[in-house]
């Protein structure tokens, strides 16, 4: 592909929401974090060998039975949320925060594949925090 030579319309959007395609059988519910599998596809949040995070789901989406792409979730890409937790403290304000299933966040240190959620910016408690999933 060559370099531009004249001026282009790019399509933009903000990015904060967006659709993602959901993986066959599958079942996400609203407000869960919301992982990418190895072929590409929503999943719910765990700490799981392939998976990226992609971010908290704005709806549930039943994909049950279904094929891989039959139906689409919207994402919030962008916000600060707060989650269970197994083990954090106010040491750890700052810290980046990793998925432990669809609704829990922890530390590296308790998780096996450090799947990325963002910053812990809020300790409500040992058990709960909320996350800069932006940052």
């Amino acid at each position: 592909m060559a370099a531009l030579t004249k001026d282009r319309a790019t399509p933009y959007r903000e990015g904060v929401e967006l659709d993602f395609p959901v993986a066959a059988n599958t079942k996400i519910y609203s407000g869960s974090l919301v992982c990418g599998n190895s072929g590409g596809y929503a999943v719910p949040g765990a700490d799981s060998p392939g998976f990226k995070f992609l971010g908290v789901a704005m709806e549930q989406a039943d994909n049950s039975g279904g094929a891989d792409g039959a139906k689409a979730i919207r994402l919030r890409r962008s916000g600060v949320f707060e989650f269970d937790a197994s083990t954090i403290n106010q040491a750890m304000l700052g810290s980046s925060m990793y998925v432990k299933d669809d609704h829990t966040i922890d530390d590296a240190a308790g998780c096996t594949y450090d799947i990325r959620v963002g910053i812990l910016v809020k300790l409500v408690s040992e058990s709960r925090g909320w996350v800069d999933i932006n940052r």
